[in-house]
């Protein structure tokens, strides 16, 4: 049994079996998503955040059981490990209280303690706390020697080995965390030469600001941590300094006299020079790696949702990379993103050859036959979808206006020089526009989700946290849509289960050399693509015209021989099981029931049946924002306009509502009840109409608000 799965049960609330089984998937390299799809029987039919979590508790546990292996060593090398305080390190699983195990045998720098003691003081500082000594002024003076010049002086060195012993002892630093985990409270103050700087007014919020700990919110923690990083904010964490010297003077001084009262100046010493700076510490950094977790759980979510926007699919599309003085870049797609042919539009100003551009417009959509307009959200994006939307095709030209945060990064990657080594950054961003029309995953698995315009604090928050999160929430994304062999790019391929970028190019090479796959079997050809990679990445790789209809769904080839013996069993072939729905319906699944695979696997795979390869991600909605409003100037308190979410974060929605500037959608504000959750009501890129609280030019901030407002 692994030595983790009882902590992790426990912790996660999961029956230990189940969490037994995953740590022994992952261990042998299974996959999060080949796990949550393939593998229910043995999770216990965990799904994948719930296996993500398991995955994550796991690392961080087997990161602190190196830390309790090189704590053990240390002390034992020391000869001061015992079998009770051995025991103790073993039991322990909390990195606050394992520490706190740790600090009297913690090697340390040339403290104050330390000096007292190579003085020859500790005998004195164990009088003293013994608390029997009624003069000892008296006891201080058979310490005089060398360089203790003094009673006073033996006194105040034998005080400094009771304050480190103070500071390192368990109950002590127990007792005061205990008082800042309650009654903490985090303050910011503005460096007052920085007041008037412009780089501090988007921190005037806090420049007086004070609230318990335990209550402050991710954004709120970061933006204060952002401020304080750029020499604007000064912040700091405290609790109750007399509740903190109280509690610790119960705990180590007993009655009155001049050996307690020395006692009491220690213990004071104790916590204000020893456990209060640690204490600070170690809240600050707590309350960091809370606000980091939150602000990356919203940046993932997200990503997710931004990921899982509904594609147009293979249609031919006319990208628009919108702008005013160099004029709008413009490049013809057809159905499977290959740039057919590029040119210059320029309607708007200074140019304004609106006459022009219409021309040129028309012709490229007739020539290439192309049946959407994608228009990029940037600079001249509202003129742009104006001039487009006023032209007339002859028939019908769906005009969609898409995110291009993330653009500009992709067009001067390695990735899109390789793609396109010919053409210039400009073209490379306005096809990346396009492209995000037909599949938003495809495209945007070439960009670092860092880029993409949908987090918060993602420069503050812990870096490796941020990036394993986003790589993970990709993965989970591109596996459960699927992928077409044929088509995926390789930055595509790299995220499928069980791949990674060498496999992944492997593959490209092997398409390119040998022509198109035509069975998932051929995988086992591509060069270092072994049996383990096989069983990982094959259930999530699509074929559509293959020769097994199976290889176009999500069926496992583990499962095919399962499927074709329903086949038989129903007098017929696995194509007509797949088109006849009354055939599926009369199959009896209790009798393919074995220990391995059970009713859920037996679930998907009828499921898969009746839709094989179907996309998870809806359809696609096209979207006009309010022709009145084009500039914030124009939006007045009471307008009721329609808008998309960009973003959303804890503390609520922001939306484009076509001002070039976007508004902000407090969570108190989204519904006529209370939203705990933006999530609950709102997704990024949806469709929302809303209402103008307040618009506050000299600040940038646009108030909206849901309430009231019919969806």
């Amino acid at each position: 049994m692994n030595r983790f799965t009882d902590n992790i049960a426990t912790r996660l609330a999961f029956a230990p079996h189940s969490v037994e089984n995953t740590l022994a998937l992952l261990d042998e390299g299974c996959t999060i998503p080949f796990i949550s799809r393939y593998r229910k029987e043995r999770t216990g039919n965990l799904d994948e955040v719930q296996i993500a979590r398991i995955s994550e508790l796991y690392d961080k546990l087997k990161e602190l059981a190196k830390r309790k292996e090189t704590i053990l060593k240390t002390i034992e090398e020391q000869g001061q490990l015992t079998d009770t305080l051995q025991k103790r390190i073993d039991d322990c699983w909390d990195t606050g209280e394992l520490e706190d195990l740790y600090l009297p045998y913690k090697p340390k720098r040339h403290t104050r303690a330390r000096i007292a003691r190579e003085q020859g003081l500790e005998p004195l500082a164990t009088l003293l706390l013994l608390q029997r000594e009624l003069y000892p002024e008296q006891a201080a003076e058979r310490f005089v020697k060398g360089e203790v010049k003094d009673a006073k002086a033996a006194l105040k060195g034998a005080q400094d080995i009771i304050a480190e012993t103070v500071s390192e002892d368990e109950r002590a630093r127990k007792a005061v965390r205990g008082i800042y985990r309650r009654e903490a409270v985090i303050t910011s103050k503005v460096v007052a030469k920085m007041k008037e700087e412009e780089k501090a007014r988007k921190f005037s919020d806090y420049f007086d600001w004070s609230e318990p700990l335990k209550r402050c919110s991710s954004h709120r923690l970061l933006a204060m941590r952002r401020g304080e990083a750029e020499g604007v904010l000064r912040v700091t964490i405290s609790a109750d300094d007399g509740q903190c010297t109280d509690k610790l003077s119960k705990l180590f001084v007993r009655g009155r006299g001049a050996c307690q009262h020395l006692l009491d100046e220690a213990v004071e010493d104790a916590y204000k020079r020893l456990i209060k700076p640690s204490m600070e510490t170690e809240f600050a950094g707590l309350s960091k790696e809370r606000a980091d977790e939150e602000a990356v759980r919203v940046f993932a979510e997200n990503l997710r949702q931004l990921l899982l926007a509904a594609p147009l699919g293979q249609k031919r599309v006319l990208g628009v990379d919108p702008g005013f003085r160099t004029g709008c870049k413009v490049v013809c797609l057809d159905g499977q993103g290959n740039l057919l042919h590029h040119e210059v539009i320029k309607p708007h100003p200074p140019v304004g050859d609106v006459a022009g551009a219409a021309r040129q417009v028309l012709r490229m959509v007739e020539n290439f036959r192309l049946e959407a307009v994608a228009i990029g959200n940037g600079t001249a994006s509202r003129e742009t979808n104006d001039f487009i939307h006023s032209l007339d095709f002859g028939r019908k030209v769906q005009i969609f206006v898409v995110s291009e945060d993330g653009a500009s990064v992709y067009s001067a990657s390695e990735t899109a020089r390789e793609e396109f080594p010919n053409e210039d950054v400009t073209v490379r961003g306005a096809v990346s526009i396009g492209r995000r029309l037909m599949d938003p995953l495809a495209e945007l698995v070439k960009i670092d989700p860092k880029s993409i315009g949908v987090g918060q604090y993602q420069h503050d928050v812990d870096q490796s946290l941020l990036k394993k999160s986003l790589d993970t929430t990709v993965e989970l994304c591109v596996n459960s849509v699927g992928v077409n062999l044929n088509t995926a790019s390789s930055h595509l391929l790299t995220y499928v289960s069980g791949l990674g970028p060498a496999l992944a190019r492997n593959i490209v090479d092997y398409r390119r050399k040998n022509g198109p796959f035509t069975s998932r079997a051929q995988l086992k050809k591509v060069p270092r693509l072994g049996p383990t990679a096989y069983q990982q990445c094959a259930g999530f790789l699509r074929i559509p015209d293959a020769k097994n209809p199976l290889d176009n769904s999500g069926v496992h080839p583990e499962s095919y021989k399962l499927v074709e013996q329903m086949a038989k069993d129903s007098g017929c072939s696995v194509t007509d099981l797949m088109k006849d729905a009354e055939r599926r319906k009369r199959i009896n699944l209790n009798c393919y029931v074995t220990t391995e695979v059970g009713m859920p696997t037996l679930t998907d795979i009828m499921r898969e049946l009746e839709k094989p390869g179907l996309d998870p991600r809806g359809p696609i909605e096209t979207f006009e924002f309010d022709t009145n409003v084009h500039t914030p100037e124009d939006l007045c308190p009471g307008m009721v306009l329609p808008g998309i979410v960009t973003n959303i974060t804890n503390f609520g929605a922001f939306v484009d509502i076509g001002v070039h500037q976007d508004g902000l959608v407090h969570i108190s504000q989204l519904a006529d009840r209370y939203v705990s959750d933006p999530n609950e009501v709102v997704q990024v890129h949806c469709h929302v109409r809303v209402k103008v609280v307040e618009v506050d030019l000299r600040r940038h901030r646009i108030s909206l608000t849901m309430r009231g407002v019919e969806q």
